[in-house]
């Protein structure tokens, strides 16, 4: 679905903005899609009022020109207030004009798949209040967010993608309009099976554990204590090194083959710390080589 508002945009210069405005139902997804985009270099700012984005946009558009954040990502949906979602059009219409680039970006989910994932979370829905029922809120929500789906550049279903199909979707819409080639490091526990997008795998399970240390095990590898833990461990900081040097010398041939996106998983037992050690500081690593590094975390996110 493309809107007028957008077909007609030239292709972004560096120095101009481009906004993305992710909206969507409650449950769809929302917050995957922002971190993925925060991977990959965006500035986001999730449940902003919309009346504020032309704010934001002129916060940023006065920083120098040579800055790095001069993509924005934006989440927007029925935690706004409903006049503010009505004035939705005539606010982009506004940025459209200033010559920011704009993408809008609508989650949309079957009822019965977000009545199942609240089921399961627990969650609260925004519009949830005594004597109302899930459907109902769900159902009001969908007629609050109405002028989002009017102007959405895309809608995306998310009903039959799980949480890595997301990411890989955005990652692969997104990064490659930058460079052309995504990097994904992502963790997992082999207990719960092999990750099905994985173009290589690396096991980590030989490696000093950081479970057996009772300090340790409620941690991830993105803690500091973990990461210092591993750090002075010669067996990790050897694989760290085997692993990225043959990385080092086949990356760039699967660049040259055109392929514009890889996975690269490492597992352990549990997949909470060697495994997410690793791909953090892979992840790290890659950046100062590769413009769009994404990491994941399948066993903690």
């Amino acid at each position: 679905m493309v809107n007028p508002v957008f077909s007609d945009t030239p292709p972004p210069a560096n120095d101009e903005i481009r906004l993305i405005l992710l909206s969507g139902l409650s449950g769809g997804g929302k917050t995957v899609v922002l971190r993925a985009l925060e991977d990959l270099g965006f500035y986001c700012v999730d449940n902003l009022p919309a009346g504020l984005l032309p704010d934001l946009v002129a916060t940023v558009d006065a920083e120098d020109r040579s800055s790095a954040i001069r993509q924005i990502a934006v989440g927007i949906d029925v935690r706004n207030r409903n006049d503010e979602l009505q004035r939705m059009p005539s606010i982009l219409s506004a940025l459209a004009a200033r010559g920011v680039q704009l993408h809008l970006v609508f989650l949309d989910c079957r009822d019965e798949v977000l009545i199942k994932r609240f089921s399961e979370t627990r969650r609260r829905h925004p519009l949830g209040v005594p004597g109302r029922s899930l459907a109902e809120a769900i159902a009001e929500e969908r007629q609050r967010l109405k002028p989002l789906v009017a102007l959405a550049e895309r809608v995306i279903d998310s009903s039959d993608l799980n949480v890595h199909q997301l990411r890989r979707l955005v990652a692969t819409s997104y990064a490659a309009r930058r460079d052309g080639f995504t990097l994904m490091f992502e963790s997992f526990a082999f207990k719960r099976g092999l990750p099905l997008d994985a173009d290589f795998v690396f096991d980590a399970r030989c490696l000093p554990n950081p479970h057996w240390q009772p300090a340790l095990r409620p941690l991830s590898g993105r803690d500091s204590p973990v990461r210092e833990y591993l750090d002075q461990e010669p067996m990790v900081q050897q694989y760290f090194a085997d692993t990225s040097r043959w990385l080092d010398s086949w990356l760039p041939q699967f660049q040259k083959d055109d392929r514009s996106y890889l996975t690269v998983s490492i597992g352990c037992t549990g997949g909470r710390h060697r495994s997410v050690y690793l791909v953090e500081k892979l992840a790290a690593h890659y950046r100062a080589h590769y413009g769009n590094v994404v990491s994941f975390h399948r066993e903690i996110e």
